[in-house]
């Protein structure tokens, strides 16, 4: 039995023999941090998908469904995007069950704007008729929506996004100033407030400008009959596999597809997002997970091979203290504690190398790293795991080692 008073000084004779073999104790550490850097990525990242997750599913809205021309799951060459028509528009609105709200969109991306003596490129410019801010749940900080005047009109009027109302106004207030977009002069009615989504590869959510559909169409001559994409709004979200499959099967009716034939839409919902990132985590963890249990068996094997060198190595030291009086015991708890210290040094580094990764992720808009506490108690804990499982095995050849042997060198 080790009590308290013997095991703080075995325990401080374990941490004098990390000091005294540096070499040994730093391929062990590193072994370990690798192992511990992956698991508590996978467990950032997860916890950061899941928070992707419900910023998406809240910006997107659970009551919506946007509708994309063209088939994204069979995309084929030289298949149209444009199938989507404003008779489409106007069944859905008048005929789908449910249904209380339904923008048709179309928009150009690369455009450039100015204001006074500012210029701001590559803004993208979405034509929407009214009320888009509503449709999206886009509170506006200040101003008012595009209306259905707007639209019947073609004004010459714009919603700026956070980030170009920034970039040309800075803080000051942008509704009833002239920005020119193309060199054709739009006077700003309102401003969308701030998101903060990225939607990956440099593109921003917020860097975008709104005007009316029928302006947008006249101004870049383009085919007026036919919009890129529909965001259709529903009574009752509880219901929304329902409601999707009725507006499926009115689009297919409405263009004229045959059983055989797949769509020439795409439809997103909530739930298709969540299915999409369900995939993502899935993949992730996966492939993190295996990388991290490889990473810990090695720092295992590590600290196992290393330990089982330094048994001999030490069969001296240990003969000598067995001859003085050491218990088996208390020679498997100083090699455990010097497994565990340093596989616990292992863990640590580990845990700020993993999520200095997190952050490089996060930099590239690939998911949002956050510091947890799940993930500092799992570092912890696995880094603990490995010590007393590799370590118990030299240990327990340490503790058995027969001392006149060991005296003699023979270990």
């Amino acid at each position: 039995m080790i009590g308290p008073r013997l095991g703080s000084r075995i325990a401080g004779m374990g941490l004098g023999a990390i000091w005294a073999f540096k070499l040994r104790s730093f391929f062990v550490v590193l072994g370990v941090a690798f192992g511990i850097a992956s698991l508590t990525l996978i467990v950032t990242a997860v916890d950061g998908a899941n928070r992707k997750a419900m910023e998406m599913v809240e910006m997107f809205g659970p009551d919506a469904a946007l509708v994309f021309g063209g088939n994204f799951m069979k995309r084929a060459v030289n298949m149209r995007t444009l199938t989507l028509s404003r008779e489409d528009a106007r069944r859905i609105k008048e005929s789908l069950p449910g249904t209380y709200q339904v923008i048709p969109m179309r928009a150009r991306g690369g455009q450039t704007i100015k204001a006074g003596n500012k210029n701001y490129q590559d803004v993208l410019i979405i034509g929407a008729t009214a009320n888009y801010a509503e449709a999206w749940n886009w509170p506006l900080v200040e101003g008012r929506d595009i209306t259905d005047d707007d639209d019947e009109l073609g004004a010459k009027v714009a919603l700026l996004g956070d980030k170009p109302a920034r970039e040309l106004f800075g803080d000051e207030s942008p509704v009833g100033r002239v920005i020119y977009i193309t060199n054709i002069p739009f006077q700003v009615v309102g401003r969308l407030s701030y998101r903060g989504f990225s939607g990956g590869g440099g593109s921003d959510i917020d860097n975008r400008i709104i005007i009316p559909l029928s302006t947008l169409l006249q101004r870049y001559n383009l085919d007026r009959k036919y919009f890129r994409a529909l965001r259709v709004k529903f009574h009752e979200p509880d219901y929304m596999d329902a409601h999707t499959d009725n507006l499926r099967s009115l689009l297919r009716h409405l263009h004229n597809l045959q059983p055989e034939e797949d769509d020439d839409f795409t439809i997103l919902t909530a739930d298709e997002i969540l299915k999409f990132l369900a995939m993502f985590k899935g993949g992730l963890t996966i492939f993190l997970g295996v990388t991290a249990t490889i990473a810990l068996l090695v720092g295992g094997f590590v600290l196992a091979n290393l330990f089982s060198i330094s048994v001999s190595e030490r069969a001296e030291e240990i003969g000598l203290k067995k001859a003085l009086g050491a218990h088996n015991s208390a020679i498997l708890f100083q090699f455990l504690v010097e497994a565990c210290a340093l596989t616990l040094l292992g863990g640590v580094l580990g845990l700020f190398l993993g999520l200095g990764l997190g952050q490089f992720l996060s930099r590239l808009d690939i998911l949002v790293i956050q510091f947890s506490w799940k993930a500092f108690f799992m570092a912890l804990a696995g880094s603990q795991a490995v010590g007393l499982i590799f370590g118990l095995k030299p240990a327990k050849l340490a503790a058995d080692l027969d001392p006149i042997q060991a005296l003699r060198g023979e270990g």
